[in-house]
Order: structure tokens, then C-alpha cells, then sequence
């Protein structure tokens, strides 16, 4: 009897915690530091407010499993956070459903490029890539990619992430390339040639890194003198009591989107889920724990004043800063990418 009526209690304890959900909605995001805000921020409030069940998931951007799921018509994500980068490559193989933003809330008060070009994506918010310095080891500050590359002045290791996408711009603008000509630049054999030679004066003292928690680490360790790193990254960083600085001078900068995967089940729940995520008062709610910036221009009128002159979007962080051009990638990135891959390799 004490068996049976066991069992029966772990079955009504278990229907009752799945009553309290009427819905599921799977979102996937790039996990880490970002994921855990957006659990917050999002994922939890639209739970609460819905009795929807958001299950989290992570990619990496391996747009050939969204391709796999679409093929076998076996599509299991509802909501994707994408790069606009990658966003752009699933968009031009199908994979995502073409938006109509009048359903994602109010689109005048979204910041310029909010809205994809493709019409696949929109803007959660902007992050940047940086130049970052510790400013307990490095009494001088640098002001901008040249320094980076000035070893004479500043001795030491320093970290760029190991793609050509940022360390070729970087090049460009450390040779005195304005921000604006830079794209333009790289479209030519000149251009690309230029950027490598560039890339070569420094090789020797380049410690790579490829997942965004490095740069920080090898800051506070002394282990390089500068490094480019993700803004949100280094400002975790500094709340944590590192004494790391930005130079937001000629910082890259690009969008994370929402995308909702092509053949989905719950196509209107994953409009409803977009549309609660983009309203101001949870776009604060993530800044607030991850320093990117709002897509939204009421959010980040809430924010606080030490805050939001903290971020990508602030007005004197944009001065001579550069977008991502999403559409140079993704004509290139293949090209670069291998030409890279085989530079860096060489001793």
C-alpha cells in the first residue's frame, strides 16, 4: 500500500507541475553569460505571464542543423537568437520566416537596423567588439587600433578572436583606413592583401581567443596587454572589480535578432514570445545584466544614465565606430575565412 500510494502521489505531483504550463515554446540562444540574462529577462517573465513553458536551448550557429530540421521537416526550435551574420546565411537558404513586424510590437520606437534587409530577423540588441586594456598593467591608454598594433610603445602579447571577420577591419584601421572606407576596401585583392600584411606585423605577438570569456581572463592575468573583446564581456568584468577599460574608438559593431526557424509549429506563439521579449521593460531587464545595447529607444531611456552612456548604442560610442557589413560576410566569409585559416596555421 505505502508503494502504491507513492507512486500515486509522484504521478499527481508531476501533473500538477505540467498543468501549470498550458504551452511549450522552445528558444535557442548562443548559451553563456547572455543566456542566463535572457532567462531572466525573458524567458521566465513570458512563463509567469503565459503559463507558456519556454524550453532553452544552444547553437553555435551551425546553420546545418536548422538545415537537417527543415529537410526532414522535423523543425523542433520555435524562436532562434541569431547573429545578423548568421541570420543572413539561414534567410538565403529559406530557413526563416519572413517577419511581419506590425506583430512584434511598435516598430517607431525600434533604433535604426532594428529591421533585417531580408525581412528574416529583428534586432534584440547591439553588441560590440572592442578594444580592451587592464588598466592596472597598462599605465598608458591606447586610443584606437594603431596602438593595438604599436608594439614599440606598448611591449607585449596581445589577443585578437580568430576569425578574419573583426581582425581584417581591425588591420584596415590600424593602417589608417576611416571606418567608413573599410568595406569598400576589403572588396579588393589590394585591400585583403593589405589587411594580411598588416596582420603579419603582429602575428608573433597575437595570443588567440575564440570563446568570449577568454579576453577578460587573459587581461586580468597579465597575459596580454590588450585584447579585442565583446563589450558585454569586459563590463562583467568591471562589475566583478577588475579595473579593465574600453576603447570604444573604431569599435565593430553588429546585432544579435530574433528568427523564427521556418516550418515551426507554433508559429503564433513565437510571434508572441518576440513581441513580449522587444517591449522596453524586459529589453531593461536584460541590459541590466548584459551591457549590450536595447533595439528598443524606450528601454534604454530607462536605464540608468552610467548605464546606457556604457553601451554600443550610445551616441559618442557610435562616433567613428564601424557596423558589421552583413552582406560583405556573406558573399566572403568562406574565401576569408579559408585564406585566414591557412595564414594563421603558417609559423
Amino acid at each position: 500500500m505505502s508503494k502504491k500510494l507513492f507512486t500515486l502521489t509522484v504521478l499527481g505531483g508531476l501533473m500538477l507541475a505540467n498543468s501549470a504550463f498550458a504551452d511549450k515554446l522552445t528558444v535557442i540562444s548562443y548559451g553563456g553569460a547572455s543566456k542566463a540574462a535572457q532567462v531572466t529577462a525573458f524567458y521566465k517573465p513570458y512563463e509567469e505571464k503565459t503559463k507558456t513553458q519556454v524550453i532553452a536551448g544552444e547553437w553555435n550557429g551551425e546553420i546545418s542543423k536548422l538545415i537537417a530540421m527543415n529537410d526532414t521537416k522535423t523543425v523542433t526550435w520555435d524562436v532562434l537568437d541569431t547573429e545578423d551574420t548568421d541570420r543572413a546565411r539561414g534567410c538565403e537558404e529559406g530557413l526563416f520566416e519572413k517577419l511581419d513586424y506590425e506583430r512584434l510590437g511598435t516598430p517607431g520606437d525600434w533604433i535604426e537596423g532594428t529591421k533585417s534587409d531580408d525581412g528574416c530577423g529583428v534586432g534584440i540588441f547591439v553588441w560590440s567588439n572592442v578594444l580592451a586594456y587592464n588598466a592596472d598593467k597598462l599605465k598608458v591608454a591606447p586610443t584606437g587600433w594603431a596602438d593595438f598594433w604599436d608594439v614599440k610603445k606598448f611591449p607585449g602579447k596581445r589577443s585578437l578572436r580568430k576569425s578574419a571577420r573583426g581582425s581584417l577591419e581591425f588591420a584596415l584601421m590600424a593602417d589608417g583606413v576611416p571606418p567608413a572606407e573599410v568595406y569598400k576596401l576589403l572588396s579588393t585583392k589590394e585591400g585583403v592583401d593589405r589587411a594580411f600584411k598588416k596582420l603579419d606585423e603582429i602575428k608573433p605577438y597575437i595570443q588567440w581567443w575564440e570563446a568570449g570569456a577568454q579576453p577578460p581572463q587573459y587581461l586580468v592575468a597579465g597575459d596580454v596587454v590588450m585584447a579585442s573583446s565583446y563589450n558585454g564581456r569586459i563590463h562583467a568584468a568591471q562589475q566583478s572589480g577588475s579595473n579593465l577599460k574600453i576603447v570604444w574608438n573604431q569599435n565593430l559593431y553588429q546585432f544579435d535578432e530574433w528568427a523564427i526557424p521556418r516550418g515551426t509549429k507554433n508559429l503564433d506563439k513565437a510571434y508572441d514570445f518576440i513581441k513580449f521579449a522587444m517591449q522596453p521593460e524586459q529589453q531593461k531587464l536584460y541590459t541590466e545584466q548584459m551591457a549590450y545595447g536595447p533595439s528598443n529607444t524606450k528601454a534604454a531611456e530607462m536605464l540608468d544614465k552610467s548605464l546606457a552612456d556604457d553601451l554600443p548604442t550610445a551616441a559618442e560610442n557610435q562616433k567613428n565606430a564601424l557596423r558589421v557589413n552583413v552582406e560583405f560576410w556573406l558573399e566572403n566569409a568562406e574565401t576569408l575565412e579559408q585564406k585566414f585559416n591557412a595564414w594563421a596555421s603558417k609559423s
